[in-house]
């Protein structure tokens, strides 16, 4: 059964109390009423009515303060208030309004004016209502959605003598599109990766998981020490793992035309030799023990996903001793400020030194783009990964 919908009345006039108890009394309204704003605002705190008719002239507390404090608290600013006011009193109907008042009802009362008037405001209260609702249900699927993600991300970074390794990661709704992993082969070597996948929203975010799962999964099984001949080497191997990953995504989901840039590399922990693919990605950077950059890695190949077929092109680097190795993804030079200025790759470069930890990096470049973005809405997802080589 249905509650019938609770209205306050607050008039401080016994005959319009009545008058107005016996209109609605007969609609089946639960009624409540007030003689002050004061003792208004108790009710509405304690009881929570569908709606409230304030008038405006009453002693102890007006209806424009009553209005004001209800209005300004967010557990009761969605209860809507019909004011009363006398027929000519038009300015005291255009304050109300002002203050966030849903309508007026004039005096002397109109009985059909006075049903339409509360019958519109209910009906928009129930319908405002069942949005609450929708939107709360979403937001918990939202929840739900990201701690699933979440899941697809490495729970801890593997530990690997002589290198030190740091992420981070910033979704900038709920879900993202964004990704990274890093992971130890059976014979100790190091992949690692940061991804893109275009779009944003759940769409990008459910992508992103096959993503990140494809090139786990290819990875790990070309990669590893029993199923790659020594006489393979680490190039062909992580262009047969990308290529798998392409291949499937391209020729399965053609229909949904997605893709994703990508950074991944295979690091011989002992040598220091990194094969690398940059599918579309951000350049990593290499960061000698001055704190300067040595090298950029730039693109070597489209990004995944796009066409079935697609080579990409596999270069190696050496890292020596105190270099570091900084991936990244777009959001980090494409995040905007209220001003609608860019952050940039030349911000970023300004925050290396030669004392960097990787998890100092990162925290370093995370401080000074949160200052940068400051009351502006992050734009996009933020990803990075550091990696670096300790000693000769």
């Amino acid at each position: 059964m249905n509650t019938p919908p609770r209205i306050l009345i607050v008039d401080d006039e016994p005959y319009n109390v009545d008058y107005l108890q016996q209109e609605l009394s007969e609609r089946g309204f639960e009624l409540i009423a007030a003689s002050n704003g004061k003792e208004a605002l108790e009710k509405i705190r304690a009881e929570s009515p569908d709606l409230v008719l304030l008038d405006i002239m009453m002693p102890v507390m007006d209806g424009f303060a009553a209005l004001e404090q209800v209005k300004a608290d967010a557990a009761t600013r969605d209860i809507p208030v019909i004011v009363i006011s006398a027929s000519n009193d038009l300015k005291s109907v255009v304050k109300g309004i002002q203050n966030g008042a849903e309508d007026y009802l004039p005096k002397p009362f109109e009985p059909v004016i006075l049903h339409a008037r509360i019958t519109a405001s209910l009906e928009r209260k129930r319908l405002r209502d069942q949005e609450q609702l929708y939107l709360q249900s979403l937001e918990k699927e939202l929840e739900i959605a990201r701690d699933i993600q979440a899941q697809f991300l490495p729970d801890e970074l593997p530990q690997v003598p002589g290198w030190e390794i740091a992420a981070y990661f910033k979704a900038a709704k709920f879900v993202a599109g964004d990704y990274y992993d890093a992971f130890t082969l059976p014979d100790g070597n190091l992949v690692f990766m940061v991804g893109d996948v275009c779009g944003k929203g759940v769409g990008a975010a459910l992508f992103m998981t096959l993503f990140r799962s494809l090139l786990r999964a290819s990875s790990s099984n070309l990669l590893a020490e029993e199923n790659a001949p020594g006489s393979i080497p680490p190039a062909e191997r992580i262009k047969g793992a990308v290529s798998i990953a392409n291949r499937y995504i391209a020729s399965t989901h053609q229909k949904a035309v997605i893709f994703s840039t990508l950074f991944i590399a295979l690091l011989d922990v002992k040598s220091g030799t990194l094969a690398y693919i940059n599918a579309g990605n951000e350049p990593a950077i290499i960061i000698d023990k001055d704190g300067q950059v040595r090298d950029k890695l730039m693109t070597t190949g489209p990004v995944v996903g796009a066409l079935p077929f697609t080579l990409h092109q596999v270069k190696e680097i050496h890292l020596n001793g105190d270099e570091t190795i900084l991936a990244f993804t777009d959001g980090i030079p494409d995040a905007q400020n209220a001003a609608g200025e860019f952050f940039g790759k030349d911000r970023l470069l300004t925050l290396l030194s030669q004392d960097d930890t990787p998890s100092g990096l990162l925290e370093k470049i995370v401080a000074a783009l949160s200052a940068f973005i400051s009351e502006a809405d992050q734009f996009d997802d933020i990803t990075l990964m550091a990696i670096k080589r300790n000693g000769a």
